[in-house]
């Protein structure tokens, strides 16, 4: 059996859309980050982190978005959410980790600076840095999208999704989202499909807001 743990909003977006693209069974087990319950003693055993999303198969955690969501396109191959081809797939990959690694620290920089420096002036710094660094990184993928359909190019894969949390926070923060004109055309085509749409109903997202 599959659980997903996840809150509305952040990046457990992406693995509840994935999961939903599959057609698989699966358990949703909101934890309330608001509230502190992703620190309680029974979550920290699920995750040690304390974070979301972590996907429970069968009585073990995996953790971590990439290993999530290249889990779930392996574990459900009809549904042709990873490449068929390795190399593709390693590209698909690469996208992944990169969103990880590089777009999500900064966005986290930027949505709480007190978390890396304590000084209220700096903090102000810190933002203003993040978000001309977030913005950079955003026009990056709508570069990167060029005139394809999705990340992959033709194929809709888990690479989407995951592009798509990040483009779900560039108006929340204040940024001119019309200028991006291909992330905003993916964004639009994933919400055409059925399974994004569900998903954003489920966690009543601001996205909806803007169909």
């Amino acid at each position: 059996m599959l659980a997903l743990y996840y809150f509305p909003g952040p990046c457990s977006l992406a693995a509840h859309v994935a999961l939903e693209e599959t057609g698989a069974a699966y358990e949703r087990r909101t934890i309330e980050l608001r509230s502190g319950e992703q620190n309680r003693e029974d979550y920290r055993r699920i995750n040690s982190r304390a974070q979301v999303p972590a996907l429970d198969v069968d009585g073990t955690v995996i953790t971590e978005s990439v290993a999530i969501l290249t889990f779930i396109g392996g574990r459900f191959p009809e549904a042709r959410l990873l490449p068929i081809d390795l190399i593709e797939q390693a590209r698909c990959q690469a996208f992944l980790a990169w969103i990880s690694s590089q777009v999500d620290p900064v966005f986290r920089r930027l949505a709480r600076p007190e978390r890396i420096v304590p000084d209220e002036v700096a903090r102000l710094a810190v933002k203003l840095a993040a978000t001309h660094a977030y913005w950079a990184k955003c026009r990056e993928i709508d570069a990167l999208l060029g005139n394809d359909l999705w990340v992959m190019g033709t194929h809709y894969t888990v690479c989407d999704p995951y592009a798509l949390v990040y483009y779900g926070w560039v108006a929340r923060i204040g940024l001119p989202v019309a200028d991006l004109t291909r992330y905003t055309a993916l964004e639009q085509r994933l919400l055409d499909r059925p399974a994004v749409r569900r998903v954003l109903e489920l966690e009543k997202h601001p996205l909806l807001a803007t169909t």
